[in-house]
Order: C-alpha cells, then sequence, then structure tokens
C-alpha cells in the first residue's frame, strides 16, 4: 500500500516539503492541504508589487496549479484543518462549503506558517489596520492607494515594515514609521549600522519615529490615526507590521511540545515530539549555528531547507537540519542591506565576548566610474577568534559577501583566516583590497 503523507500548509515549506518527499518516495500519496485561495506564492515579493517593481501579485504565484498535477500531488485550497488525532493518525478538515473530511497519514508534515499579530493597544478592533502576509492582504493595500489613500503609518520597523513603506513612498504616499525599540531593523542590525539606513531613509522623505510605542488606535469604527510616544499622527493607511506569531495551536491541542520561543519544537530531522508527526517553516524552531540555543528564524530560505528535510524523512528517506544563522538581505530604494549570524547586541545578550571591526570601502576601483560606497562590519567571538557574525550596507555587491560570510561562519573560519583570503579583483568590479579582508584585519589590530 502507498505511503500516505499529508501536508498542512503550502507555501515555501509546505510545497518544498511535499516535493521533497516525491523526489524521495515515487508512489506516495501526498496531500497538500491550505486554508488559503492560492497556494506556493512568494510572501517576500508582496511589497515589491505595491512598489510597483513588479507588475502584478499573480505574478508571485511560484508554483501554478500545472506543477501540483505534474508532480500527482492532490493540492486542497480553501480547506481548513480543524484537528489532528496523532492516535489514530488521522486530521479533519473542512472545505468553504462546511463539509468535513477525515483523512489518514502515515507521516504528518507542519507547514502552517505565522499570523500578523497586533499588541494589546487600546482601539485595535478598529476597522482599517491591514497587515501584509496574504495576497489578499496586498490587494486590499494596493486597492486603498488605488482609492486615493494619501498618508500611510507603518507600525514597525523590521523587514517588511521598511519594505512596505519605501514600496508606499515609491507609490507618491507621505510615510510615517513607528518603531518601538530605539533603531530601525533592530533584530538585523547593530545600532551603529541602522543609523545609516534610518538616515537614507529620512533623506528619501520617509518620517521615522524610533524608540515609541502605539499607544492607541482613534477613529470611532475606522482608524484615523494614532497616539505614538505622546504625538498624534493621522492618515488614510495603517499598516501592521508589529511581527508575527508562529500558528501553533493545532500542535497545541494535538499534544505536540513546543519549544522555548514558542514555535514547534524540532529535532535535526524535523520530527516533532510526535512520532511521525514533522514540522517545517515559520512555525517550526531549529537551533542557532553559533550560540547552538533555540532559535525562531521565520525566513523564506529557513522555510524552504526546513521543507526539504522534513519532505525526505516524511517519506522515509534521511535528512539532516543543520541549523540556522539568520542571513538576510533586502534593497530599500538603492541601498542593499544584509546580514547574518549575531549581532553585536545578540552576541552580548548570548554572553559572548566580542571584538568587531567596520571598514567603509567602494564597490569597484576609486577612478572607476560608478563606484559606490559599501560598509562592512564584523563580529568576532574574541578568545576564540572565530566570526560569528556580519553585517554590511552598499549600494551593490552585498549579498554574495553575506553568503560568504555565512559559510565562513559555517565553517567555522578565524578572523586571521580570513585576512588571508584569497580575493578576486577587476577595476569595473570591486576594489584590489577586498572590503571583508581589510575588515578582517582591523579586528585582527584590535585583538593585538
Amino acid at each position: 500500500m502507498p505511503k500516505r503523507i499529508v501536508v498542512i500548509g503550502a507555501h515555501a515549506a509546505g510545497v518544498d516539503a511535499a516535493s521533497a518527499a516525491r523526489k524521495t518516495d515515487r508512489t506516495a500519496e501526498i496531500t497538500l492541504i491550505t486554508h488559503e485561495k492560492h497556494a506556493g506564492y512568494s510572501r517576500c515579493g508582496l511589497p515589491f508589487v505595491i512598489g510597483g517593481h513588479i507588475p502584478n501579485f499573480r505574478n508571485l504565484i511560484v508554483f501554478p496549479p500545472a506543477y501540483f498535477q505534474m508532480m500527482k500531488l492532490n493540492l486542497k485550497t480553501e480547506t481548513k484543518v480543524t484537528a489532528i488525532n496523532a492516535e489514530n493518525k488521522t486530521i479533519e478538515a473542512k472545505n468553504k462549503e462546511g463539509a468535513k473530511e477525515t483523512i489518514p497519514y502515515d507521516s504528518l508534515i507542519l507547514a502552517t506558517g505565522a499570523s500578523s499579530f497586533i499588541p494589546p493597544i487600546k482601539g485595535r478592533e478598529k476597522q482599517g489596520i491591514h497587515s501584509l502576509r496574504t495576497l489578499e492582504d496586498g490587494e486590499k493595500i494596493d486597492q486603498a492607494i488605488k482609492n486615493g489613500a494619501k498618508k500611510a503609518v507603518v507600525m514597525g520597523a523590521g523587514l517588511i515594515g521598511l519594505e512596505t513603506a519605501v514600496a508606499f513612498k515609491e507609490r507618491g504616499l507621505e510615510v510615517s514609521v513607528v518603531e518601538l525599540l530605539p533603531q530601525v531593523l533592530p533584530r538585523m542590525l547593530d545600532a551603529d549600522m541602522a543609523k545609516l539606513v534610518q538616515e537614507m531613509l529620512e533623506q528619501k522623505g520617509i518620517n521615522i519615529l524610533i524608540g515609541k510605542g502605539v499607544e492607541e488606535f482613534l477613529g470611532t469604527d475606522k482608524v484615523t490615526g494614532i497616539v505614538a510616544g505622546g504625538e498624534q499622527i493621522n492618515a488614510d493607511l495603517f499598516v501592521s507590521a508589529f511581527g508575527v506569531r508562529a500558528n501553533n495551536q493545532l500542535a497545541v491541542n494535538a499534544g505536540i511540545a513546543l519549544g522555548e520561543t514558542k514555535g514547534i519544537k524540532t529535532n535535526a530531522r524535523m520530527e516533532t515530539s510526535v512520532k511521525d508527526i514533522y514540522a517545517a517553516g515559520d512555525c517550526a524552531e531549529s537551533v542557532h549555528i553559533v550560540t547552538q540555543k533555540p532559535a525562531l528564524q521565520q525566513l523564506g530560505t529557513v522555510a524552504v531547507r526546513h521543507g526539504k528535510v522534513a519532505g525526505i524523512n516524511a517519506a522515509g528517506g534521511y535528512a539532516l537540519f543543520t541549523g540556522v544563522l539568520g542571513s538576510a538581505i533586502t534593497r530599500l530604494f538603492d541601498m542593499d542591506v544584509g546580514a547574518t549570524g549575531l549581532t553585536e547586541f545578540a552576541a552580548k545578550r548570548a554572553r559572548i565576548e566580542t571584538v568587531t571591526g567596520t571598514i567603509s570601502s567602494k564597490t569597484k576601483a576609486d577612478y572607476y566610474p560608478g563606484a559606490l560606497p559599501i560598509k562592512v562590519k564584523l563580529v568576532v567571538e574574541k578568545e576564540s577568534q572565530r566570526i560569528i557574525g556580519a553585517q554590511i550596507i552598499g549600494g551593490e555587491e552585498v549579498t554574495q559577501r553575506i553568503n560568504a560570510v555565512s559559510l565562513a561562519i559555517q565553517k567555522q573560519m578565524t578572523v586571521r583566516e580570513l585576512a588571508k583570503a584569497d580575493t578576486a579583483y577587476a577595476p569595473p568590479l570591486c576594489e584590489t583590497w577586498e572590503p571583508l579582508v581589510l575588515t578582517a584585519e582591523m579586528v585582527l589590530m584590535k585583538l593585538r
């Protein structure tokens, strides 16, 4: 009898899990279930459709219906899984017509993702607070702009918050960003690097309020303004970018253990505490490569890697997930912002003593037309001299430098080894001295 694999969730982690399961077991019966209308689209692309870089939200659908047919995956959209019975190895599902169904499984993969949340702020039950998580969310925001919205407030200065704020500015809106913490991109950058990003955004005309929490939503039925840090800001478009929470209720109800991050606890094979049930993506906890402590990194790159490992194992293969570094990159106007590993702040919280180095350089030979600025910061563990983090901001060429440092961290490279790296050079492409190498040398000087 063919193996029955059920995947709850059909986006980055879910689709990759089902695809990996299919490649591992050609005969398995694989069912994917999502409560959304569209499966297999890129959430990360939503702000770039709003900003006008991508013509249509439909362009974000990476896996069209034809893909699921070709891979012989049984996809159920607009279907909600209401319960998991781990003892009987069945799940209960309900479609949009309200028809209920019991589906048996041999292996179950939870790729339930995460949902936007709004903290308990006075007036949060009022209409008109948008989040940006689904295609429908994106369409609603786009429609609000087409209907004549002129002023927008984005609450939260993380990746999605800033990408959305930039998109609004590109569409001609007046934009304010409100952030409770004392800097933008607090999970990604240290204060010194974040300051550069904030200054650039302010120069482009975005109003940024840091160290100010949203205290109240104003308006009768519909939100017309907020109070933040005692200041009233009126607008006609409000986006909640406070962050996301793992969708773990199904798991909790089924008696599956959560980890200390409130994500579903998994081992290196993405197995949960219940036999034959796996978890992957934004709902699943993994281990941070540097600290070796539980981490919940809700990134698309992590989701697809989780999904692949869960899918292979659920189908009877063998694969391991080695951990996360939180490598991330974004483009805000014409500035690339990237990070990997620990920030200086995160290292301090993990009680790791560090030495850092920061260098400003150019992306091409100084005399070559179009050379753009680039700034590199390395975070190094003092005792072992191992590289544990990097932050890079520049006009171009940031992504692959972040990827290089990510590899260096994974291979436990020391800053001394990085300083001796054999790097490439050509005037139209880069400086003779690679900025990463110069930064490593600066750290070595401090260590001496």
